[in-house]
């Protein structure tokens, strides 16, 4: 606030506005200084970031040899951790650091480990583009891109004339400028054959999906080149021949339609009484001419894929369709073993959205005009143990569904939209019924059609996400663990069970990080410097 006032106060009064240029290049050198001020901070922070992964590597010395001295209120180190095994002590202790600065800094605990080793990798082996930073010369954005190209360099001499060529161009170009230039001077610098470098990057092609707002998702691949523009460029001929035979249907049905309007109109001229032979009423024309609008109506009707869709669509719908229903022909077994396997997602899905529709059917297509039969759908149906007194709703006469109604949620993480969710609950084999507290919105019990292991369904309704501050891994990968471990007596029921997944599992048992439950489900997390962090279970969609 104080700074925002002090902002305010100086700011260029209009009427005290002479020479508008003047201003804008006061403006530009304030903003100049700003950029170089912030470089500098940057720097400073990727300092720490690799002073903190010493300290990690420290701290498994001491861990390894002689337990090392506790802070007070840090317990002791775990019996685990000296005998860690097949567990690296190294990388636990960096796990363990990098969870202590993402708690106290609410970050996530996997992004802070990635920006240490950065750090240090930016630290150690590109000196000059680190100078350059922290006297406000580049910006973080042109180190990322200095250290992302030469990275592979391994020749300390080939690096430091790389680094020497990248950074004198940082100094007076934009980030997408330099990374031209520091790719083409990176492969002059590799001293391996570029079919050796791609062998070994190949070995890093993975897949992942990114939630976006709106009940959307990005799916991300990495791939070789060739593969990836391939499948770009099937998908856009497949497109592209879908809107024209598409356009060519359409065409043919209005020609249909216009032939038809004259078989009509000519049978109708048989029928008509004889005194009406010689002269036709503009009435009983336009009984059975289709008007304009309808025949609007009716093209609109055959073009609907041709015209409504662009071809970004058309190739985000064509993936589906392949990914959805497409068999592995390269990979699969001779019995079709890949092939048989569907496509499975977890909603959650308010009691009220599924009682409020009208017509499920009406609901919009999952994958572009194909029914997701190839999906298997686990269902949530959310039910509050009493109604709100406050939840009156505003209905759409064509669709009766709530517009205030809380959005269902696929893997308790993702809102998805009504009809969605609709769809995935009528194919959906056995539903979850979860009883919430009114109030609070805490999972109080859960049932289902089919009997089984009741304890562990109650588990994964209430802990939909990792119970770890900070991390969000879904439930359907998390380990059910015994806060106070059952070798020691810890009883098996909820007050003593939290879903975490294996990263968190691990940091749990064999580093200082130590868990209680406080009743209710709630997590308290002391650190290794004697933080404390309380994680709450999150609100199902109720």
């Amino acid at each position: 606030m104080e700074i925002t006032t002090a902002l305010e106060e100086r700011a260029p009064r209009t009427d005290a506005v002479t020479d508008p240029l003047l201003v804008l290049d006061g403006l530009v050198s304030t903003l100049q200084s700003v950029e170089s001020a912030i470089a500098g901070l940057q720097a400073l922070r990727e300092y720490t970031l690799a002073l903190a992964s010493r300290v990690a590597e420290v701290l498994a010395d001491e861990d390894m040899h002689d337990g090392g001295a506790l802070p007070p209120g840090a317990g002791a180190v775990p019996p685990g951790l000296k005998d860690a095994g097949r567990w690296d002590a190294a990388e636990l202790a960096q796990r363990a650091v990098a969870a202590e600065i993402a708690t106290a800094t609410r970050a996530n605990d996997r992004t802070i480990q990635r920006q240490m080793g950065q750090a240090v990798e930016l630290l150690d082996r590109f000196p000059l583009t680190f100078r350059a930073l922290a006297h406000g010369r580049i910006s973080l954005a042109h180190a990322r891109v200095i250290q992302d190209a030469g990275t592979a360099l391994a020749d300390p001499a080939a690096l430091s004339r790389y680094e020497a060529v990248v950074v004198a161009c940082a100094e007076q170009q934009a980030p997408g400028r330099v990374r031209r230039l520091a790719v083409r001077e990176a492969e002059k610098a590799q001293p391996e054959p570029l079919a050796a470098r791609h062998e070994r990057a190949s070995a890093e092609r993975r897949v992942w999906v990114n939630p976006l707002p709106d009940g959307m998702a990005e799916l991300a691949a990495v791939l070789p080149a060739a593969v990836a523009y391939g499948i770009h460029d099937r998908l856009t001929q497949m497109a592209k021949t879908h809107a024209d035979l598409a356009q060519q249907h359409a065409a043919a049905a209005d020609r249909t339609t216009e032939t038809t309007c004259g078989v009509d109109q000519c049978t109708t001229d048989q029928r008509t009484d004889q005194r009406c032979t010689n002269q036709r009423t503009a009435d009983q024309c336009s009984t059975n001419q289709p008007t304009a609008d309808q025949r609007t109506d009716q093209r609109c009707t055959n073009q609907r894929t041709a015209d409504q869709c662009s071809i970004d669509q058309l190739r985000a719908d064509l993936l589906s369709d392949l990914l959805l229903r497409g068999a592995p022909a390269g990979h699969d077994t001779p019995d079709g073993l890949l092939a048989a396997i569907t496509a499975r997602v977890d909603v959650t899905v308010p009691v009220l959205t599924l009682i409020e529709t009208a017509d499920p059917s009406c609901g919009p297509n999952l994958s572009g005009g194909h029914p997701t039969a190839s999906m298997d759908t686990t269902v949530k149906a959310g039910a509050s143990g009493a109604p709100s007194a406050q939840s009156r709703a505003t209905e759409d006469p064509s669709t009766q569904i709530r517009y205030d109604q809380v959005p269902a949620e696929l893997d308790g993480r993702h809102p998805i939209d009504p009809s969605t969710a609709i769809i995935l609950a009528g194919q959906a084999t056995a539903w979850n019924r979860v009883l919430t507290d009114p109030v609070s919105g805490a999972v109080l019990a859960v049932d289902r059609y089919r009997p089984g292991e009741d304890l562990k369904r109650l588990l994964t309704a209430r802990d939909t996400r990792c119970r770890f501050p900070g991390c969000g891994i879904k439930a359907r990968d998390l380990d059910l663990d015994h806060t106070h471990d059952a070798a020691l007596g810890g009883p098996t029921e909820t007050g003593n069970l939290a879903g975490l997944c294996r990263r968190h599992h691990m940091l749990k048992h064999h580093s200082r990080w130590k868990p209680r439950q406080t009743g209710a489900g709630v997590l308290e997390w002391t650190s290794p410097t004697g933080r404390k962090h309380t994680d709450h279970p999150p609100i199902p969609a109720t």
